[in-house]
This record gives C-alpha cells, structure tokens and sequence, in this order.
C-alpha cells in the first residue's frame, strides 16, 4: 500500500529530491565562451545545426562567468592567460564544472615550454578531459554528456553550496 498504489492513473510522479535537481542541473548547463586556439573553432561549431548541442540544453554559450557553470577550456593554456582562467573560474557561481579540450590544455601538447601551462589541472579542478589535436565537435558532445553523467550522479549533502540540509 505505498504512494505508488494510491495514487495510479493520476499522472503523478514520486521521486527523490536529490535526482529532481541533478535532473534540471543536467539538463541545463551553460558554458562560458572561452577558446584560447585552434580547439575553440571547434568548440564553436559544436553549436551548428550538424552537431545540434541544443538537445542537451547547452546551446546559451554565455560571455559573463556569473551566468554560466560550465567552462570550457579549448586551446593552448599560457602562464600569463592561466591567471583569467583562474579568475573567470572564482567568479562562477556554484555548482562549476571545468572541461579541458584538447591535447594542449589537458597536458601542454607538444608545447614544453616555460610559458605554456602543462594542464589546467595545474590552476583550476578539471572534471571531464576531451583529447585530440583539434578534437572534433563530436568529442564535444561527449565530453558534455559525461559531465551530464556526472551531475547526475552527484549527492546534495556533497556538494560545497549544500550547508545544515539547505541550499545557499
């Protein structure tokens, strides 16, 4: 005799609110524009109607780090750009998750130079790591669902914005 029972044929449905909102949170990540080289262009045509990121609720790629909570790093990470890297990062609200496209800004690329940072891992957490010398905008689209995956595989009580049982 469970909620289920009673309740059958009214169109109603029981879930948790844990997976309620990792589902909106899934379903709705905007990444911030930031192409540092030849994998933006990529990035960009992720966007085409041939790829359509729209149907993973992606397509508002946003220009101010206040309004998006996902950024992107697509291209060759310097010493001297890894410090508006780390500022764009401070400045986006919680819940963020950092993607690092490509060869360059996973691991410095065939770059083994003083100036070019071997990772972003080196400057900000990186969640998803999409390689590929430019990747293509299908491995866009994928390294976007494991971020998807992992949001909705994410605790409440886990996450730094939950404090004593209620979102800040």
């Amino acid at each position: 005799m469970g909620l289920e029972n009673q309740l059958a044929g009214d169109n109603v449905v029981v879930t948790s609110l844990t997976k309620l909102v990792n589902w909106g949170r899934s379903n709705s990540v905007w990444p911030c524009t930031f192409g540092l080289a030849c994998c933006a262009l990529e990035m960009i045509a992720s966007t085409l109607a041939d790829f359509d990121i729209s149907r993973f609720g992606s397509e508002v790629f946003r220009p101010s780090p206040r309004q998006s909570d996902l950024i992107i790093i697509a291209g060759t990470l310097t010493k001297k750009m890894s410090v508006m890297v780390k500022r764009i990062y401070d400045q986006m609200a919680d819940p963020k998750w950092v993607i690092a496209m490509g060869a360059c800004s996973s691991c410095g690329g065939i770059f083994k130079s003083y100036a070019v940072v071997q990772g972003a891992d080196q400057i900000i957490p990186v969640d998803v790591y999409i390689p590929g010398c430019p990747p293509r905008p299908e491995a866009v689209l994928a390294g976007l669902m494991k971020v998807q995956e992992k949001i909705r595989t994410e605790k409440l009580d886990q996450r730094p914005d939950f404090k004593r049982g209620m979102l800040r």
